[in-house]
């Protein structure tokens, strides 16, 4: 075996590490936080000491054969014992803490048992693969095995059931979150079961070491890239909603830019367009450009035309803010209209009432491109008072 499942699954749980270090700078003191990343740190450490390679390294390294068992079960008992504190810290209480140290001096005994056993026991035959099952029978060794497997079962299984409890009680990205995290956990077991049904053949006589090299690995494997998917749906998950609302937005907004799209270019007031950005960027850009379009229109707003398709609109429908963007869209089109004409009069000639004390606000401009797009029905031309100029007649 190259390893090359424990390399990947390694490299998947310190990638979702890098994307909790942020946080975890800004809020070192989060005992959440500091659960969390060490889980993901040293459940990746695990998968990189159990690699065959790295277990030869290792034993090569130190010059005592199967060393790297043991230090490879302590790093799998760590990892247990950051499990037990996460989970303590989902589940809260007035002694988080109390019983988070004690989960911690629990498995700190497991790991100083798998110390004692391996210096008592007697593991001269390296075995990089097969290590449980070949030693399951030797006095001591066989003990650290069915310790350090026992101490990861118990973990696993904590964590799947509060994990999957957990998800019921809540919604959106930390539901699937949390889901998922329970799913990797029960994933996680398999290694754990797999490798205690191997050891038991082989107290019994029969040869299933398969177990252990191939389906062991494989669920843990499978576990950890489910359990980084869990971590990460949650951060993801705001964001993702967050681009789905800008996109929407800046799709919502585009009848009024193109209203606006010969003003823009003639008078160069859009900024270039941002390449390869975010919906967000995107969309502060289309902002941009429209509030650069409406405020050279300033001069050239007729407050008195403002006011009477406000006002027929609002009798019409009896909506306040649909009166308001037909209003708008009316007054825009009409200044559009003008400023673009070489014969156009003086602004101050135009404006026959007192000018518009305001500008749309970031809601009003996606109401006002519904009104352009259509998707905002017009009321009757009766409905409004003769001489007004609406964006359909422009």
């Amino acid at each position: 075996m190259n390893g090359l499942i424990n390399y990947i699954s390694c490299a998947a749980l310190w990638l979702g590490l890098v994307v909790k270090a942020p946080d975890l700078l800004r809020h070192r003191r989060d005992p959440y936080l500091r659960a969390i990343c060490a889980v993901l740190g040293l459940a990746g450490l695990c998968f990189l000491l159990g690699a065959p390679p790295t277990v030869g390294a290792v034993n090569e390294l130190s010059g005592v054969p199967n060393l790297a068992a043991p230090i490879t079960y302590a790093a799998i008992t760590g990892y247990c014992a950051a499990s037990q504190v996460l989970v303590v810290h989902w589940r809260g209480g007035p002694h988080v803490r109390r019983t988070a140290r004690r989960w911690a001096l629990a498995y700190a005994a497991v790991v100083l048992g798998i110390a004692v056993t391996f210096v008592l026991g007697d593991a001269p035959v390296e075995r990089r693969t097969d290590l449980d099952t070949y030693y399951a029978t030797t006095p001591f060794i066989a003990a650290m095995i069915v310790l350090y497997l026992l101490a990861h079962l118990t973990a696993v299984t904590v964590t799947t059931l509060t994990s999957l409890r957990w998800a019921r009680r809540v919604r959106g990205g930390l539901r699937a979150g949390m889901t998922l995290l329970g799913i990797g956990s029960l994933c996680g077991a398999g290694y754990s079961v797999a490798k205690l049904v191997a050891v038991g053949a082989r107290w019994s006589g029969h040869d299933w070491s398969a177990l252990g090299t191939t389906v062991s690995p494989a669920a843990a494997g499978l576990g950890a890239l489910v359990t980084v998917v869990g971590v990460l749906v949650p951060l993801v998950a705001p964001r993702a909603a967050e681009w789905r609302r800008a996109e929407r937005t800046y799709a919502r907004l585009g009848p009024l830019e193109r209203a606006l799209d010969d003003l823009l270019t003639r008078r160069a007031l859009r900024l270039p367009r941002p390449r390869f950005a975010s919906p967000g960027t995107r969309l502060v850009w289309r902002r941009t450009s429209i509030h650069n379009a409406l405020g050279h229109l300033d001069a050239y707003f007729d407050r008195d035309l403002y006011d009477r398709t406000r006002a027929g609109v609002l009798a019409a429908t009896g909506d306040p803010e649909r009166a308001e963007a037909a209003a708008w869209a009316a007054v825009i089109t009409d200044a559009v209209r003008h400023e673009a004409d070489p014969r156009r009069e003086a602004p101050a000639s135009r404006d026959t009432g007192p000018p518009l004390d305001r500008t749309p606000g970031q809601a009003a401009l996606g109401r006002i491109a519904d009104v352009l797009a259509g998707t905002a029905p017009w009321p009757a031309a009766s409905a409004v008072p003769s001489g007004t100029t609406t964006a359909g007649t422009a």
